[in-house]
């Protein structure tokens, strides 16, 4: 009797797959290369972190900027930049606070 042997020699078998296995990997590889999916995503808390320092560094210049434009214009020098760098800064503070209490993405 055949003992229940299918008469395939088994270390073929196993080197047909791994070749298989290979040429799957590579094709992976290439589709990879080939759609510009091979670099790592950023994560998304240095995204958050860039968005806050953003804002911070938005509210503070863009108050500043618009003071000092309107104490060139009207003379009131350093009157208007103080009194919008502090607007400034509340407005960054007020938007990173909303950024923190916002709820994680999935």
């Amino acid at each position: 009797m055949n003992n229940g042997e299918s008469g395939r020699d088994p270390i073929e078998e196993d080197q047909r797959l791994e070749a298989l296995k290979e040429r799957l990997k590579q094709a992976d590889q290439d589709e990879a290369v080939r759609t510009g999916s091979t670099q790592k995503g950023v994560d998304n808390n240095y995204r958050l972190g860039n968005r806050v320092l953003a804002e911070l560094i938005g509210g503070i210049v863009g108050g500043a900027l618009i003071g000092w434009v309107l104490d060139r214009f009207i003379g009131t020098s350093p009157w208007l930049l103080l009194v919008f760098l502090f607007v400034g800064i509340i407005v960054a503070f007020r938007n990173i606070i909303r950024i923190s209490n916002e709820r994680p993405k999935e």
